[in-house]
Formats: C-alpha cells, sequence, structure tokens
C-alpha cells in the first residue's frame, strides 16, 4: 500500500484525479487513502511532484 507522507503533500491533487479506482481523496487539507480501493497500481506514485507518496512494499523472507 503507498504510504503517504502528509507534511510533504502540496494538496495539488493530481493523485486524486488519476487514481483509476478513485482510491484517494483529498479533504481538510489531508491526502486520504481508502486501501480497500487501491490496487497499488503506483499511479500516484509516479504523479506526485513532491514525492509525497511512497511505494511500500511488504516484506518478504528468503
Amino acid at each position: 500500500m503507498p504510504l503517504i507522507h502528509q507534511a510533504l503533500c502540496a494538496q495539488c491533487g493530481g493523485c486524486v484525479g488519476v487514481c483509476p479506482e478513485d482510491a484517494l481523496t483529498l479533504r481538510f487539507k489531508e491526502l486520504r487513502l481508502d486501501q480497500a480501493r487501491c490496487t497499488e497500481c503506483n499511479l500516484c506514485v509516479a504523479l506526485c511532484p513532491v514525492d509525497a507518496i511512497d511505494p511500500v512494499k511488504p516484506f518478504t523472507t528468503g
């Protein structure tokens, strides 16, 4: 699941518009992610101009 760094977010809303699953919302100056809707496509990560969204991958062993 992507990790949002609120302190870095410029609140431009670009990620909200690019998300094909409508998993991101910008409300009250805070970017929110609906984890149930997110498919981890990382379009939001690629689009963010201030790198406020990190693609977080699960830890694997082996």
